[in-house]
């Protein structure tokens, strides 16, 4: 039979450079002269024969070999219609393998999908794009589809193929700028890969940029996997975490962790844990400590260690280091079953420049800004999302939520915000460029950031988004609607910096900057607040939260950690606290070791972990602190003006107003006794909590349990305490009776 296909087509399919193959192979209506039927034209890989056989009746037409390795054409002319059809096919070993050919199908979105992603307004788009094991016309198999708006020609690279780029070219669906192709028999598990070529002809290798599950590098291929097959057991806390939607005025203590160092194996060469085994220990330590929430560095894919997770790859995918998807799974189940939330930590503000990944993936600029003044963080060396794109603001804002509707999270904590908001972020004057009007600000990254925040509360209700924000952008935790950014909570740098600012110096010059302690409550309620002293502070030659305290001596640096700690416990605003820093590590954190839990077992360093559980309880149980964060009506200053002896007072009170907490901060090196301090109420104030108790690995001295107030006028009140203030020191008292 004479060759059907032009020749100039087939070199070009040959080559992996016909852009459209789907109208090229496949079966398709033939009409030549008197002659009709059906042409089939077929690309098999490693084949002699081919034949075309009708599943329903077992009829078979022999195709005939062109003379190209896997080339296979021919007209059945029994037939008029295209028909429903498999290939059968004889390998030179001679082995007979029959399947369905993957451009026998029609396309897996429509164009209702296409114009969607293309607007910016396909919410479900993590479901479209990427690799999905589905059912098309009865038939099993995995649909793949990527966004490469420039590309030249796309095709489909795996170990099913032997990564060769001619055997499964992909589609483009129209203007779209999406390629896609429906492969039936593939299964979950296999390995895959893009090659992309661009319009002067040259080719890329590149991971699904929708990849729900990668292998690790150096090939860093993505791997197909069903994520929607785990069966869940957490009903019973999402249907309590949707009734508390909007409710942020209650307890919410983090622990903050890094997966990969939180504790390790040393009997198994020292590896990290799994999600699973991570998951029992975790919920095991947080449960004891009290804590409400983890919040996990990031998760999503990344290919560098030493990123610590903050220069992503897979935005769709928990990292293959501790185990598969379904074990990320479960282990945020484990954890919602045991009452504790689980916040990750989400990086939209950069990507890196890894050539498999995001950059330049389709030849051109398609994720980021071409023009480096836009496109390139000049801190990290990464590359910056051009959130103007309609596609890209499609991408990210799917992430948010695939992580929230498959993996059930509790929060997002947005990394870097400052960056994202301001164009001229660690630019120098002529290094970048202004908006549209004029400004500094990043508009569309403000609208990206606004309409993700609406999204996620849109569809999981009761999830909280969280803002590392590290300037005083106006109204981070306001509603969108009142023309905020529409965050629930903000990091609180602020009093981080404050505070350890003050704490590291040596109680003796203390005095002279009492103002680091009582500044910040000028805007504690601008703002949604967590007080955090995250990973960012204990590394990079920062020392550690227990040596950055200014003493000498450990006893004295633990006296210092307690003071502050109980201090900040009392004071307004959520809490967060990274691992090791609540049992006062010597060390930095190391993101390639455990921590030092061996230290626990010294008073210094075990007396700093049961004072952070107890207040971890006390906040919990406390409504006067945990319901009362965020409104100015729970806090009152007492004291707040004796710098020379390094005193603060302050009340918590509870909305009923029954219930009060009596703070007292003495933060010199020196016993003051008696130091009298005025209180609103008469009766007994029992001392529940002393940072200086011998339980905590304190000296003990302290105030017997409590004292009665006084008929004694001090601080604007007609009644006082009579107190021991033990140095370096926070002692915490609550009324009880009249």
């Amino acid at each position: 039979m004479a060759v059907l296909t032009n020749p100039a087509d087939l070199s070009a399919l040959l080559d992996a450079r016909y852009a459209d193959p789907h109208t090229l192979v496949g079966m398709h209506p033939f009409q030549k002269g008197k002659t009709a039927g059906v042409l089939v034209r077929a690309l098999v890989q490693n084949a002699v024969t081919c034949a075309v056989v009708d599943p329903a009746t077992n009829e078979q037409w022999e195709l005939t070999r062109t003379g190209q390795e896997g080339f296979f054409e021919g007209v059945i002319t029994k037939r008029k219609e295209v028909f429903r059809y498999q290939l059968r096919v004889g390998t030179p070993a001679g082995e007979l393998r029959q399947f369905f050919d993957p451009y026998a199908f029609l396309p897996t979105l429509d164009a209702q999908d296409l114009y969607l992603f293309n607007e910016g307004n396909e919410h479900r788009v993590h479901h479209k794009l990427g690799s999905h094991v589905r059912e098309m016309n009865g038939v099993v198999g995995t649909a793949f589809a990527v966004w490469a708006p420039a590309a030249k020609q796309v095709s489909l690279l795996g170990n099913f193929n032997g990564w060769d780029a001619r055997y499964h070219p992909m589609r483009p669906l129209g203007s779209s700028g999406v390629w896609e192709l429906f492969v039936p028999g593939l299964a979950a598990g296999e390995l895959y890969k893009f090659s992309v070529r661009d319009q002067a002809g040259r080719t890329r290798m590149k991971t699904d940029p929708y990849g729900t599950y990668f292998e690790p590098a150096p090939n860093n291929a993505a791997i197909v996997c069903d994520v929607d097959r785990f069966a869940w057991g957490d009903d019973a806390w999402l249907a309590a975490r949707r009734a508390q939607a909007g409710r942020l005025d209650r307890p919410i203590s983090i622990y903050e962790v890094h997966l990969g160092s939180w504790r390790r194996k040393p009997e198994d060469n020292n590896r990290p844990l799994t999600y699973r085994e991570l998951a029992v220990a975790l919920g095991d330590y947080v449960t004891e400590m009290g804590y409400t929430h983890i919040e996990v560095l990031p998760v999503a894919e990344y290919p560098f260690s030493g990123s610590w997770g903050y220069q992503v790859t897979g935005f769709f995918a928990p990292t293959h280091r501790f185990g598969r998807p379904e074990d990320f799974a479960w282990f945020v189940d484990h954890l919602h079953q045991r009452g504790i939330g689980v916040i990750l930590d989400w990086v939209p503000a950069h990507f890196p420049r890894d050539s498999f990944a995001l950059a330049e993936f389709d030849g051109t600029h398609v994720y980021e800004h071409a023009d480096p003044r836009q496109g390139a963080h000049m801190d990290w060396g990464t590359l910056i999302f051009n959130y103007g794109r309609n596609e890209v603001r499609c991408f990210l804002t799917a992430s948010a939520l695939a992580w929230c509707e498959r993996y059930h999270v509790d929060g997002l904590r947005v990394d870097a915000v400052a960056s994202m908001l301001y164009l001229d972020y660690s630019r120098k004057a002529g290094e970048w460029l202004p908006n549209r009007f004029g400004g500094r600000e990043n508009l569309e990254a403000i609208e990206f950031l606004k309409t993700t925040n609406d999204l996620v509360r849109r569809y999981h209700p009761g999830v909280l988004m969280i803002a590392e924000e590290s300037t005083s952008f106006p109204q981070v935790s306001r509603p969108t609607s009142e023309g905020g950014l529409g965050f629930d909570f903000k990091w609180n740098m602020g009093l981080m910096h404050d505070t350890l600012s003050y704490f590291s110096r040596e109680p003796a010059h203390r005095k002279w900057h009492q103002n680091d302690l009582t500044f910040g409550m000028l805007y504690q309620y601008a703002e949604n607040f967590i007080s955090v002293y995250s990973h960012d502070e204990v590394v990079h030659g920062k020392g550690s939260m227990l040596y950055k305290m200014g003493a000498w001596h450990i006893p004295q640096k633990a006296a210092n950690l307690r003071a502050l700690y109980a201090h900040v416990w009392a004071y307004p605003g959520k809490k967060l606290l990274f691992m090791g820093c609540d049992f006062g590590q010597s060390h930095e954190w190391n993101h390639d070791a455990s921590l030092d839990w061996h230290l626990c077992q010294f008073p210094d360093h075990e007396g700093i972990r049961l004072l952070v559980r107890d207040l971890n309880r006390l906040y919990r149980d406390e409504a006067a602190l945990g319901q009362r964060d965020l409104t100015p009506q729970g806090f009152r200053w007492v004291s707040c003006t004796d710098a020379d002896a390094q005193v603060i007072a302050y009340l918590r009170i509870a909305e009923d107003e029954r219930t009060l907490l009596l703070v007292v901060g003495h933060f010199s090196g020196a016993t003051r006794a008696p130091y009298r301090v005025g209180v609103p109420r008469r009766g007994f104030w029992r001392e529940v909590i002393n940072s200086n108790s011998e339980y905590y690995g304190g000296t003990g001295l302290g105030n017997g349990g409590g004292r009665m107030a006084e008929e004694v006028g001090c601080d604007g009140y007609s009644q006082s305490l009579e107190l021991t203030l033990p140095p370096l020191s926070t002692t915490i008292f609550k009324w009880t009776a009249e």
